[in-house]
């Protein structure tokens, strides 16, 4: 079983280095805290590539008291051979729930004409929208540029290591947090590990341990390289389409003489 995922907004919330607060007192920023939202994975949208993977999610949350909290979930990505992406997000669940998660929310993107849709499951809206240029990673779905040499930031590679018939390769980041601004009154090390398939050109598992908060772990799993049901990409029949591309601004006609 994968181990804990968990809240990736909430404990893959990189440490910010301010060069200005850097050059003044080096140290990191206060910790924000948990949060609840988790992006996981990026599915990018390249070409000649087709595949379809579940997602594993498992999260260790540690409580004030000690006590810890065990919550799954799962979700399905997928990309067809002209670089269309499908990605979801489902709730977290109890460890003990068997059933698959409700749906919160799904994406789908098409590069070729830009079209991204957001499908809400709850309202039964599609929201369709033509993007100016390729959507980027949410936040702590890829590691974050490297912070400014200082003592409190390390990254390193970490090898490879193999999944099924792929090799992926490994980076890790560690952020220490000192003692007085930890909220334990001792030093701690946030550790991210982010594990990359250049064959599928996604992240495959990304790794987070807060001592503070917590284990979290996000993994792709029951990869299949080829073509997708092609239902995933399509608006249920249900749904009403909503199209908020922004109008483009007129053009001012200059006065006539």
């Amino acid at each position: 079983m994968l181990p804990t995922r968990l809240s990736l907004t909430a404990a893959l919330i990189p440490c910010l280095f301010s060069p200005f607060c850097l050059g003044q007192r080096q140290t990191p920023r206060d910790y924000p805290g948990v949060r609840a939202n988790i992006p996981g994975i990026f599915v990018t949208p390249v070409p000649n590539q087709p595949f379809s993977a579940k997602l594993d999610i498992v999260s260790h949350e540690k409580l004030p008291d000690g006590s810890d909290v065990v919550r799954t979930s799962t979700a399905h990505i997928a990309r067809t051979s002209s670089g269309r992406i499908y990605n979801e997000r489902r709730a977290l669940v109890p460890a003990s729930f068997k059933e698959e998660p409700v749906l919160l929310s799904a994406l789908i993107y098409d590069p070729s004409s830009r079209l991204s849709i957001s499908l809400a499951p709850f309202t039964r809206l599609a929201r369709e929208t033509i993007l100016n240029q390729t959507p980027t990673p949410p936040p702590n779905t890829v590691p974050a540029k490297a912070a400014p040499a200082n003592r409190f930031y390390k990254e390193e590679n970490i090898g490879t290591q193999p999944l099924g018939a792929l090799t992926l390769r490994g980076i890790r980041k560690s952020r220490t947090i000192p003692a007085e601004m930890s909220g334990t009154g001792q030093e701690v090390v946030v550790v991210d590990e982010y594990w990359y398939s250049p064959d599928l050109t996604i992240y495959m598992i990304i790794k987070h341990n807060d001592p503070r908060t917590g284990e979290q772990i996000v993994a792709v799993s029951d990869v299949n390289r080829h073509e997708p049901d092609a239902a995933l990409f399509t608006v249920p029949a249900n749904y009403k389409i909503v199209d908020e591309t922004p109008t483009p601004p007129m053009a001012l006609t200059p006065a006539t003489p």
